[in-house]
């Protein structure tokens, strides 16, 4: 069974590989898809994880389309693949993970809200999607480190705060929380912070590999 995933960003090739033995390609960006339809018919399964947004046009709908139109299976989650699923799952396109769930349950809306900054060379991530502070502040609410109110607050400043520059550090000394309770939250986040993008590309992976077996 051919398997391609566009990832690179929320799960390295590396880590995915550990998974699953499938192609790897980079962020899916607008035309891929067709590209791998016209130079290709071996293709069974379709991964889409990570894909660009801003830096060149998104991979279209009309694209998961055909794909979905030959026979092709088409898994999304994580980041783009999670916004298209939500999408297109009513004409068979499959979402994964807790972003597509929150995605189809208008919890989060914008394509903005998972983008990120990323070298393109080795396709290191160089800002925080404001839905991972998102998860990660909800989490300092349930340890009681700050208050639902104060976790507001943050995340009405990431929200406000272009893509490129979000980052725990900036917005958390950004906002009006008292200089004790920044450094408090600072450090809880530098030593337990998690991805949840990387969560649920990984549950992406791990389906498509329940798919292959």
């Amino acid at each position: 069974m051919t398997i391609i995933i566009f990832t690179g960003l929320s799960l390295s090739f590396n880590d995915a590989k550990e998974i699953l033995d499938a192609e790897y390609l980079p962020p899916i960006k607008r035309g891929d898809i067709y590209d791998l339809l016209e130079k290709r018919d071996d293709i069974e399964i379709i991964g889409i994880i990570d894909g660009v947004f801003h830096q060149s046009p998104a991979v279209a709908h009309k694209e998961i389309l055909e794909a979905l139109k030959r026979g092709i299976t088409v898994v999304g989650g994580s980041s783009m693949g999670a916004l298209r699923a939500c999408e297109l799952y009513p004409f068979g396109m499959i979402g994964v993970g807790n972003i597509f769930e929150d995605y189809k349950n208008g919890v989060i809306e914008s394509d903005d809200d998972v983008a990120v900054a990323l070298n393109p060379e080795t396709l290191e991530q160089m800002s925080e999607s404001w839905i991972n502070m998102k998860y990660n502040f909800e989490k300092t609410v349930n340890e009681d480190i700050i208050t639902p109110d104060e976790c507001e607050e943050l995340l009405q400043i990431a929200k406000e705060t272009y893509y490129p520059k979000r980052s725990f550090n900036y917005v958390i000394k950004k906002s009006s929380i008292s200089d004790e309770k920044k450094e408090i939250l600072l450090k809880y986040i530098k030593e337990n912070k998690f991805d949840i993008k990387t969560e649920d590309a990984v549950k992406v992976v791990e389906y498509i590999k329940e798919l292959n077996l």
